[in-house]
């Protein structure tokens, strides 16, 4: 509890109050049981501007429909709270209520202005302005998700793994269904070889995300990962493969291992020269990996645009 207000057991009729968590009103009722939840935990995220009043207060009965007016305005950018001092006396003592109606603002758990007394709406409305733009105040600025999103790949391109993955939570907070934010994210993981994560965020993603092309990408990219965690040396092989020219099987690992160790080009021509010495190599494995890199590294990425132009010219050539 965040100003000392001790809840009681609440009543049938005070949980029948309604609940702006539950169905997103910003004007309401509430009691001493249900405070803390309905309006401290509120004013965390908006101001709460609270009426303390009863219903033989005439005044009263004046400022209420000028305060729901002025809030309701707002579309939920402050909420209002109604407290019934007959019904909850231990919170106007927790708020020292010498006469209705009070109206005190609170934000973050605390108040921060209010008056007694009927007031003037020019009045009452200039200060519901101040609380919401002291609420933007203390607000992140806002992201220019376009903008994040190229320099998070560029990050996550130049090997800057811990900023990548900074700026893609940081969209992931702004917008949570942003697929090539969330796509992102798993890259982050399979490149610094955290697959267990990876694979969570894969098993785990919401629909919205899950039916999208970039989403299947990035599972095959994980599904590539897991397959070739075990590649070889990569210096080994190419000692091996200049050795053994002819040797197929030694240049598909180098294949593998180029793809494990990020080098987009040599997999692909590592795998065009398997295709062009023997087409249908192992039912065709080469092509098959070839197409699955593509896929992963999505089509439009350069190493894949030049990797299909290199495949056409030996298909049909």
């Amino acid at each position: 509890m965040l100003i000392g207000v001790t809840p009681h057991k609440a009543t049938q009729k005070e949980t029948a109050l309604v609940n702006p968590k539950a169905d997103g009103a910003f004007i309401f009722e509430t009691s001493t049981a249900l405070f803390e939840n309905d309006v401290l935990k509120l004013s965390l995220k908006k101001p709460v501007l609270v009426e303390f009043w009863a219903p033989w207060c005439g005044p009263c009965k004046q400022l209420m429909p000028v305060l729901e007016q002025l809030v309701g305005a707002r579309q939920g950018k402050v909420a209002m709270a109604k407290v019934n001092i007959d019904e909850s006396p231990e919170l106007a003592q927790a708020f020292r209520v010498q006469s209705v109606p009070m109206v005190v603002a609170l934000y973050k758990g605390q108040p921060v202005t209010g008056f007694a007394g009927v007031r003037p709406p020019k009045e009452i409305d200039h200060l519901i302005e101040q609380l919401i733009a002291m609420h933007h105040q203390d607000q992140p600025e806002a992201l220019d998700i376009p903008v994040a999103l190229k320099e998070a790949a560029l990050m996550l391109d130049a090997g800057d793994l811990a900023s990548a993955q900074n700026l893609y939570a940081a969209i992931l907070s702004q917008d949570g269904l942003q697929v090539e934010a969330y796509v992102g994210m798993v890259r982050v993981m399979i490149a610094a070889g955290d697959i267990e994560q990876a694979e969570g965020m894969i098993t785990g993603a919401p629909e919205q995300i899950a039916g999208n092309a970039k989403f299947a990408a990035a599972k095959t990219a994980l599904d590539l990962a897991k397959n070739t965690s075990n590649a070889g040396d990569l210096s080994i092989l190419e000692q091996k493969m200049t050795a053994h020219p002819d040797d197929l099987h030694i240049r598909f690992a180098y294949a593998e291992s180029c793809f494990a160790h990020g080098d987009k080009d040599k997999a692909v021509d590592a795998l065009i020269a398997i295709i062009h010495a023997d087409r249908a190599w192992e039912n065709d494995k080469a092509k098959t990996l070839l197409l699955k890199y593509f896929e992963s590294w999505g089509f439009a990425d350069p190493a894949s645009v030049t990797g299909r132009k290199k495949l056409s010219r030996v298909l049909f050539s």
